[in-house]
């Protein structure tokens, strides 16, 4: 199994932290984002879309972190990644789904890459509208999470392999995290898991 990832990527991370925790051997096949090799041919023929993650399982590749997640989930149900019982369910959905489709989209280096270049925004007013965004989810999620460690409850679950990465991201922008404690305790108790520590874009074979 080979995980075409790039080490900053908040959507590569969530899905080498599944990968860890449920203890599945992969090969990481860094593509780096900044030279534009998601965008080679070669790589086009992997993803169409010119994107990473991606998933090689040897017969097909899988794309997009929401479909991996839940590829791994189903092939490997152990630990799962959603709790007991169709509300705890939904409320870990409903957080994940923040992340994945209200801040990371607006904050992708595809979209900051088209606000500087055809829009011709400096880096400050970059810098805003990232923040903006980030505090735009992380004020819902602030109050959505419930008693730890982890986002809900003692078991780590989807949510919080979307949170971290993009409390990773919030820190590399610079957006202050003062007015959410529970989101950094959250990050705290994620970052003493091996799982966590070892998908941290840090650790990855392609860290600059």
């Amino acid at each position: 199994m080979k995980l075409y990832t790039y080490f900053r990527s908040s959507a590569a991370f969530r899905v080498r932290i599944a990968l860890n925790l449920k203890g599945v051997r992969y090969e990481a096949v860094p593509v780096n984002l900044l030279k534009g090799e998601q965008k080679a041919e070669g790589y086009r023929l992997v993803n169409p879309q010119g994107r990473v993650p991606s998933l090689d399982l040897g017969t097909t590749v899988l794309t997009q972190s929401p479909a991996l997640l839940e590829y791994l989930d189903e092939v490997y149900p152990e630990p799962p990644l959603l709790p007991v019982g169709a509300v705890q369910r939904a409320k870990v959905r409903a957080v994940a789904s923040i992340v994945a489709c209200d801040i990371h989209p607006l904050n992708n280096s595809g979209t900051l890459a088209y606000l500087k270049n055809r829009l011709g925004h400096d880096q400050a007013a970059m810098d805003a509208w990232y923040a903006h965004w980030v505090r735009e989810g992380f004020d819902a999620i602030e109050k959505m999470i419930e008693p730890g460690p982890y986002a809900f409850g003692n078991r780590v679950t989807l949510a919080d392999l979307y949170l971290v990465p993009q409390v990773f991201n919030a820190r590399r922008f610079n957006v202050p995290l003062d007015d959410y404690p529970k989101i950094r305790a959250v990050d705290a108790a994620c970052a003493d898991l091996p799982a966590f520590r070892d998908a941290a874009p840090a650790n990855q074979p392609d860290a600059a």
